[in-house]
């Protein structure tokens, strides 16, 4: 649709809250935004003055316009939200992020709590602290409240089964309640100061030490003083570090560094007055856009998206700070309460120890700008040597290598991992599961990845690589050139230019050959830009396959014999679990006594008994 089209069709917009979406000529969505006033917002993108360089880009490529009226501003932004979520439009600032935070966790309903990293849905019964950035934090943090109060980290059924104390108790870890050597009022005790750390009232805990401390010196039980002493002096080196705790809240704070070519919109956690930890994003932020502008999209995909899918959202702070002033934060804040049910502020001047955990985000962010910058610098000359090694005229833009794994032939697995000019492209990675072929048959297990591969890129879903590397030399090369001409793709420099990547004696790095479809072969030095750029992409392909190998190989041997078996579903399972106590003494039973549980009919336990025998 024209451009006078397109003004025609604004013109007749509404003055009314809403989403609109701007659609290329092919009907996929650019872009979704949502607005007060859908004809004053919509309007804006087509002034003759337009300073942006991602709106005259996303402009030149409209060719349709809808638009969705709703009954405010705040239900706007939530349609928004779920639009993109769905629809990832590639001028939409996008959170690529889906994964749910760690917390530490303290069971509940039990004479002896444990403490454990926990990731995911939390139904269970217990207090969770938290967010924390990264499981390396959770890590850290439980590490360090071993030392402090040896409450265990043990799971439940170890507990109970053990007779002697383990290595945690030997080195001082834990205070083994698994055989009784703590009391449960001290052990309570332990737990309780446990909690009040991780809620940031370490001058609680520090007092009840104390008065054990003392306690336990009056009536004589000098070993008992030493413990609480030594958790005393653990925990004062701990406050010594702590320097930026003394103002209690539970805050999220976000900074946002932007230059042409790159952002970082950097979050800092705060939790009971505690930093948790700091976390870096690298949103796709297509041309050049204001950090306000960012943080105005940011938001609504970092605390909105998850709460519109089925997992029920972030852990919501009660502040949220901003290095820059936010535009619409009244908006969001409205659209926070409908799907939390809770009150945030959204500030952007604050004072005093907010304000310095603004300038420690700020200077997180900046630093990850520069590191993402130099990175895409240092990628960039890596493609820029490889495209001078293989003579092409045009940019490499995309790239993909395929490998394949597996455990004297079981369950394997082949990868194919994407690269483009920015490096690894994780959303493009594929995992295959090969099936009916001979064990141990790479050539067939790489043909059946290929094809099924580039099956579906002939059909139109996806794009086709500038080069398909293939980890292996002349026979799986084979492989590739057979079924990219089966397919009618076209090889070489105009099409997809094929390189076999073969290993050098010993397997070393720097000792890789390169094979063509022609024949030739290439050895490049071990100190070449371009050689460097193929060993990565190589070397995350081999991750890639034999990560998804061990996944599918341990599932395959955790997976119970009678999963296998026709007519044996979950509760037949259950009940000849119940009926013969494991599945070891099932194995030993007669088909006669299998045909007693209740459910299994005799022939039915003829078929379990010849599949169980014929394993």
């Amino acid at each position: 649709m024209r451009l006078t089209q397109l003004k025609e069709i604004i013109r007749t917009l509404p003055v009314k809250p809403g989403i609109y979406r701007m659609l290329a000529e092919d009907g996929g969505v650019l872009y979704v935004g949502k607005a007060k006033s859908l004809k004053s917002r919509v309007s804006s993108y087509f002034l003759k003055q337009v300073s942006s360089p991602k709106t005259q880009a996303l402009v030149a490529r409209i060719h349709h316009l809808e638009v969705t009226i709703t009954a405010s501003e705040t239900e706007a932004l939530l349609l928004e939200q779920t639009l993109i979520k769905s629809l990832k439009p590639p001028y939409n600032i996008l959170l690529r992020d889906d994964k749910s935070y760690p917390y530490v966790f303290i069971s509940e309903g039990d004479t002896w709590p444990r403490i454990a990293f926990h990731r995911g849905t939390r139904s269970q019964a217990g207090r969770y602290f938290g967010p924390f950035p990264s499981s390396t934090a959770v890590r850290d943090s439980l590490n360090l409240l071993q030392k402090l109060f040896q409450v265990r980290q043990c799971d439940d059924s170890t507990f109970r089964n053990r007779e002697r104390p383990c290595l945690q108790y030997q080195i001082q870890r834990c205070r083994a309640p698994c055989v009784g050597y703590v009391s449960a009022e001290d052990y309570r005790s332990d737990v309780t100061n446990t909690r009040r750390f991780l809620e940031g009232r370490n001058e609680e805990v520090t007092e009840d030490l104390i008065a054990r401390m003392s306690m336990a010196s009056e009536a004589m039980a000098f070993e008992q003083a030493a413990v609480y002493r030594d958790q005393l002096t653990a925990l004062r080196r701990v406050q010594e570090q702590q320097f930026v705790l003394k103002d209690v809240g539970s805050v999220d704070v976000f900074a946002v560094a932007a230059q042409p070519g790159g952002v970082c919109v950097q979050v800092l956690f705060v939790r009971e007055g505690r930093v948790l930890g700091t976390k870096a994003y690298q949103p796709a932020v297509f041309g050049e856009t204001a950090p306000a502008d960012i943080l105005e999209e940011f938001l609504p995909s970092f605390y909105l998206q998850g709460a519109l899918s089925e997992g029920g959202g972030r852990d919501l702070p009660r502040e949220i700070i901003t290095s820059v002033e936010l535009p619409g934060a009244e908006v969001l804040a409205d659209a926070i309460r409908m799907q939390y049910g809770r009150d945030v502020e959204i500030k952007s001047r604050v004072r005093e120890a907010r304000a310095a955990w603004v300038e420690m985000a700020q200077r997180n962010a900046d630093a990850g700008l520069m590191s993402g910058l130099a990175n895409r610098s240092h990628i960039a000359k890596r493609f820029a040597a490889l495209q001078s090694l293989l003579e092409r005229e045009a940019p490499i833009t995309r790239m993909e290598c395929f490998d394949i794994s597996h455990t004297m032939g079981e369950a394997t697995v082949a990868s194919c991992v994407v690269f483009d000019g920015q490096g690894p492209k994780k959303s493009d990675y594929r995992r295959f599961n090969i099936e009916d072929i001979t064990p141990g048959d790479d050539y067939a297990a790489m043909h059946q990845a290929l094809t099924r591969r580039y099956s579906r890129l002939v059909k139109g879903e996806g794009s086709l690589p500038d080069i398909l590397f293939i980890d292996g030399g002349k026979g799986q090369l084979t492989q590739a050139i057979e079924v990219l001409d089966t397919l009618g793709i076209s090889m070489g420099v105009s099409g997809v230019q094929l390189i076999g990547i073969a290993k050098g004696e010993g397997r070393k790095p720097g000792l890789e050959t390169l094979h063509f479809p022609d024949g030739d072969t290439i050895s490049l030095n071990a100190d070449s830009p371009a050689l460097h750029l193929i060993q990565q992409i190589r070397d995350e392909a081999h991750r890639f396959a034999i990560t998804g190998h061990r996944q599918r190989r341990d599932k395959a041997r955790k997976t119970s014999t009678l999963e296998s078996i026709e007519g044996v579903g979950p509760a037949r399972r259950k009940a000849l679990i119940q009926h013969f106590g494991g599945l070891q003494e099932v194995q030993r039973a007669s088909a006669r006594d299998i045909a007693k549980v209740a459910g299994i009919s005799e022939s039915l336990a003829q078929t379990i008994y010849a599949a169980l025998h014929s394993h």
